[in-house]
């Protein structure tokens, strides 16, 4: 790839990928059948590069045209939040793309070693392929992903296809994507029988497993909803700015009339079982007060929720001692027919908007970027017991916000006996943007890993009801003000590899990797010519 047409070569495959890759990301049903085909003008230029240097190039170049297709809507709402400049957070963001995109620099080089090892040996050709597939999954479960993407996700599009996910996670159904590609590759090079024939075998296994596990979660749910959850999406955004401008007090005022009024529509249509409001929906502690005015809001709430005689979970802040957390907390009845409150403190926070660590934590970082957040990391994966009225006791595992891109987390949660997830969210930073459907996407990818409904409320959008195969209903859009009603049916518990052992294709694809890589060196010293006997002589 030293000419000027090898690399000019070399950029189209570039481009067209990232061109393929930004269709693919869109999450439409039409598109799906481009997984199948989005990586292999890239792999096809890496298999021209004639030098490791060559091939970590297009890996780094192929990370940044990928963040700026795929993520473009992300500088700008950073922009928006902290008040830098457009060009400033384009220019970090890019500048940091081959960090959160490693996965295509160490495939690249991998696949480039590879290919040099094997050159001379025909019977040897499936090595770089499948060495290149399991460190690009691999690199990707170590990887600190602002939002954990992975070329499976866009498979979501497809009902059938997406159940393959309860095996190893989006992961899984991009290992297959891959492998797929690959065999694209060698088709491309000339009529070839072996890589199209496993090509088919494998899209028609994805598909044959993913229907047989969708008629039996749909043989596993029932008609008849076993509870009833009214959820309120408000859609009152920039909170800080209208505090600034009205006064806390008159904000926080406005936020509980309208949920109140909201709340009421909905039990006034019919009988509910839970009320959920979203993530810091009440934007300050509850239960220990700053102030009077604080306290008597507080008791406000749990009037109002004693009143109308019906469990309500909502977003808040926590306070233990110095330490505030972002929290979800449940107001319903106790064992003895009181009120009884417990909190959820939210554990992944996202980096520098919520939490900083303490390690790099100081007032010097707190005076460049003073709109970093202060919140404290809770305790981790917990299931919250629940009372209902009636005595029943709902089984929650709770999750806020950005927690739901975490497959490891979710499961850990699901396996301590959950009966229902559930996910209050404030998207309000990137309304208006691919953002809140993608992270829905995200949550419905946990609902079908672990098997487990989900019921998803946010404070603008986009609110939903998830089923355990992973179809949202009872859709409340982006930045629209609105009350729902979502009938949670009772099903049969399913087990599934990735709610047992949550994300665990990535560490497995590693070991594998280095395996297969130890044999192949030791396999091409023992040829002939290497210094030491061939294994191929038999001594």
């Amino acid at each position: 790839m030293t000419s000027v047409k090898g690399w000019a070569g070399a950029l189209l495959g570039v481009a067209a990928t990232t061109v393929l890759f930004a269709a693919f990301g869109q999450l439409e049903s039409g598109w799906v059948w481009l997984g199948a085909v989005a990586m292999a003008p890239w792999l096809a230029a890496l298999d021209r590069a004639r030098s490791g240097r060559g091939a970590v190039l297009l890996g780094v170049l192929l990370s940044v045209t990928f963040t700026a297709a795929v993520f473009g809507w992300f500088p700008g709402a950073i922009a928006a939040y902290s008040r830098a400049p457009v060009w400033l957070c384009w220019g970090v963001f890019l500048l940091i793309a081959p960090v959160l995109e490693l996965q295509f620099i160490t495939a690249a080089w991998v696949r480039w070693y590879s290919r040099r090892q094997v050159e001379d040996a025909p019977r040897l050709a499936w090595v770089p392929p499948v060495l290149t597939a399991l460190v690009y999954v691999g690199t990707e479960w170590f990887t600190p992903k602002l939002f954990a993407e992975t070329l499976g996700h866009g498979l979501y599009a497809s009902e059938t296809l997406r159940q393959g996910a309860d095996l190893a996670g989006a992961p899984g159904l991009t290992l297959g994507l891959l492998l797929i590609n690959e065999c694209i590759v060698l088709v491309a090079r000339g009529p070839r029988l072996r890589p199209a024939v496993l090509a088919v075998v494998l899209a028609l296994v994805g598909w044959g497993y993913g229907a047989v596990r969708l008629g039996q979660v749909r043989a596993a749910v029932h008609s008849a909803p076993s509870l009833v959850v009214g959820a309120v999406q408000a859609n009152i955004t920039n909170i800080e700015k209208l505090a600034a401008e009205q006064g806390t007090y008159e904000v926080v005022r406005n936020i509980l009339d309208t949920h109140y009024a909201m709340s009421d529509a909905l039990l006034r249509s019919g009988a509910l079982n839970l009320l959920v409001w979203p993530e810091t929906v009440y934007p300050t502690t509850f239960g220990t007060p700053k102030s009077e005015d604080g306290g008597a809001l507080d008791e406000e709430i749990r009037s109002w929720v004693a009143e109308r005689g019906v469990p309500l979970v909502f977003g808040t802040y926590d306070l233990e001692g110095e330490r505030e957390f972002n929290a979800a907390m449940f107001l319903g009845p106790s064992a003895t027919g009181e009120l009884a409150q417990a909190a959820y403190r939210k554990t992944m926070l996202f980096p520098l908007t919520e939490w900083v660590p303490d390690l790099v934590d100081s007032p010097t970082l707190r005076a460049w970027l003073p709109w970093t957040g202060r919140w404290k990391r809770g305790p981790g994966p917990r299931l919250v017991d629940f009372r209902l009225n009636g005595g029943r006791v709902l089984k929650v595992a709770p999750l806020i916000c950005y927690e739901a891109v975490f497959p490891n987390y979710v499961a850990a949660e699901v396996r301590q006996g959950a009966d229902l997830i559930l996910t209050l969210s404030n998207d309000s930073w990137f309304s208006g943007t691919p953002a809140p459907r993608l992270h829905l996407m995200h949550a419905a990818f946990r609902s079908i890993e672990t098997r487990t409904a989900q019921v998803r409320v946010t404070n603008s959008g986009i609110s939903a009801f998830i089923d355990p195969a992973g179809t949202w209903t009872s859709e409340l859009e982006d930045n629209q003000r609105a009350g729902t009603v979502m009938r949670v049916p009772a099903a049969d518990r399913l087990s599934s590899l990735a709610g047992a052992w949550g994300d665990w294709l990535g560490p497995v694809a590693l070991v594998l990797a280095v395996a297969l890589g130890v044999w192949l060196r030791r396999l091409r010293l023992a040829e002939p010519g290497a210094g030491r006997p061939s294994l191929a002589s038999g001594r």
